[in-house]
């Protein structure tokens, strides 16, 4: 069965929705592996400090179905898609990578994403996956990890508030 490695991230009341987003996703996919929860500052706008994680779901769910799952289960949490990109956010969980599939123009999903060179996505997925392999770089998540300047987008850990 397919893994799916996802980027979840909040800056409104961000531990309520960080954590209803991982009951809705272990009703809907069982078992999901979870990253620590890492607090970094918004990047693109002013706005409050993000909560994030990673989690990897088992999934027969195709990427661009999936994808459209995920974006409704924004929606139930708050998620307004009337707002700017860069804009405070109640929920928002991306497909970073979907096995080792390359996926481009397929709508508003493409695979790997791009955001996976920032921090916040790239640093909770290789804690819970250091060894897969980036499709198109070819190096693992860890080595990509250690190879990132930590200075450029400093990321604080927290201890396990989400239980």
């Amino acid at each position: 069965m397919p893994y799916a490695y996802l980027s979840l991230g909040s800056n409104i009341d961000p531990e309520k929705n960080l954590r209803a987003a991982i009951l809705d996703l272990r009703a809907q996919f069982g078992a999901v592996v979870l990253s620590s929860l890492y607090r970094c500052r918004a990047i693109g706008f002013d706005g409050p400090d993000f909560l994030n994680m990673a989690a990897i779901i088992e999934t027969t769910i195709p990427p661009v179905e999936l994808n459209d799952w995920l974006h409704r289960l924004e929606d139930q949490h708050g998620r307004r898609r009337d707002q700017p990109r860069f804009a405070s956010r109640t929920l928002d969980i991306d497909i970073v990578l979907y096995d080792d599939l390359i996926l481009r123009g397929a709508g508003n999903l493409e695979l790997p994403r791009k955001e996976l060179k920032h921090a916040f996505v790239l640093c909770p997925l290789a804690e819970i996956a250091p060894l897969v392999l980036h499709p198109l770089l070819h190096k693992t998540l860890a080595q990509l990890w250690l190879e990132f300047d930590v200075t450029s987008e400093p990321l604080e850990r927290l201890a396990d508030i989400l239980g």
